[in-house]
């Protein structure tokens, strides 16, 4: 039995060089543990592509768009890796934020209950969490399959949906913190903020873990890797902060600064991360999805961990359909059908496993970021909307093609 954050120490944790680490990373590529390396090298190829098929790629108008384009399905695809890890799958995430959406604008709307707007969104949340423990009842403990439950709640909670909303009504937000999300800046020094307070945090993480290990008896990394680690995010941060505190606005209208839900997606990204990779639930995720039955004889409460994955999955998708709405300014009553699908191939782009036991959140992120640049780059070149249903296909099939192969070279089963 093994865990995602177990297989990068093993020969790794013991090496001391970087000269070493190297070479022990390139020894797990080569036995099929990839990670997220295709995903990089597949986003670095479109930037690419599209900076030259596309004189507007590369400003900063459209990396802002990008930015906020891509917040919604990075959320989702980082709601949904809680589940593929463990094999399993939720189609109705889209929906679940959905309804979620649709109980807020009708719990907010002048002519009904009129709440304000935090109490609405508690309340949405709290939807979301318990739409997911219903999911996880049936499946942990009834045991049918994920896909089954999940494809029932799609098709029925396009009707709840319509019960709520109407077939033709439209709310839209007036919450102005709500609206500021998707479509309000930091000023020009909170981006410069957010960067430094990324750093620390992920420095002071990083000396918490090397702590602990210590104190476990457990050999250390490398200092330098930290130290590249740390470089490596003050250089693409400090280029995005760059880039977004330039005005990009038409006219007299100044408008700069980081996107509000940028500090908000990786706040959201770290306590995922953290939570996985360093918690005992997060180690018990990774065991049952690499082998259920291990798990199981090892004493780990595999239903409740079942059960909470897809309370948590179906809580953020609730976050994802918040961004969503905030962009567009309304919530209708066919809110959020179509974008689970998209969530599932950002997750497999970015390296989550299919067959569950590995991945992680950033490598979801990535690949949401991946698939954002495809549909961003094709709109730019004014290709019908068609193509973009076909390029994204195509990833995904390449994607799992890679995951499958990756699989079969590392020891794994092709199949469950």
């Amino acid at each position: 039995m093994s865990t995602e954050p177990a297989n990068e120490l093993i020969g790794s944790g013991q090496e001391g060089s970087v000269r070493d680490q190297f070479r022990a990373w390139r020894a797990r590529v080569r036995h099929g543990d990839m990670g997220a390396l295709p995903a990089i090298a597949g986003f670095i190829v479109l930037c690419i592509l599209f900076a030259v098929l596309s004189p507007y790629f590369f400003t900063e108008r459209n990396f802002a768009n990008l930015v906020t384009q891509a917040a919604t399905l990075v959320m989702l695809a980082m709601a949904l890796v809680f589940v593929i890890l463990l094999g399993e799958i939720d189609l109705s995430a889209g929906v679940t934020s959905g309804v979620a959406m649709c109980l807020f604008v009708v719990l907010t709307a002048p002519g009904g209950p009129a709440l304000h707007w935090l109490v609405a969104l508690v309340i949405s949340l709290l939807a979301g969490a318990v739409i997911g423990a219903f999911i996880g009842f049936f499946v942990a403990r009834v045991g049918i399959p994920s896909f089954v439950v999940t494809l029932g709640l799609f098709l029925g909670f396009q009707g709840l949906e319509l019960i709520l909303i109407g077939s033709g009504g439209v709310y839209r937000i007036t919450a102005p913190p709500i609206l500021a999300i998707m479509n309000s800046n930091l000023p020009n020094w909170g981006g410069w903020l957010l960067l430094a307070a990324v750093l620390g945090i992920s420095a002071g993480t990083a000396c918490w873990d090397r702590g602990r290990r210590s104190r476990a008896g457990v050999p250390n990394r490398t200092i330098t890797l930290l130290w590249i680690k740390l470089g490596a995010i003050a250089v693409i941060g400090g280029v995005a902060v760059l880039l977004l505190n330039q005005n990009r606005g038409s006219g007299a209208v100044v408008v700069s600064g980081v996107p509000i839900v940028a500090p908000i997606t990786l706040a959201i990204l770290w306590a995922g991360t953290f939570m996985l990779d360093r918690t005992r639930f997060g180690r018990h995720l990774y065991a049952i999805g690499g082998n259920p039955e291990a798990a199981r004889r090892a004493g780990i409460k595999v239903v409740m961990i079942r059960w909470y994955a897809f309370i948590l999955c179906s809580t953020l998708a609730v976050v994802s359909g918040l961004f969503s709405a905030s962009r567009v300014g309304s919530v209708d009553a066919a809110f959020g059908r179509d974008i689970v699908l998209s969530g599932v191939a950002a997750a497999v782009v970015g390296g989550v496993s299919l067959f569950g036991g590995r991945g992680r959140l950033l490598q979801a992120a990535i690949g949401a970021l991946v698939v954002a640049v495809i549909t961003n780059g094709l709109g730019l070149l004014n290709l019908p909307g068609g193509v973009n249903y076909l390029v994204t296909g195509g990833v995904l099939i390449l994607a799992a093609t890679v995951d499958a192969i990756s699989r079969a070279r590392s020891g794994g089963s092709l199949t469950r």
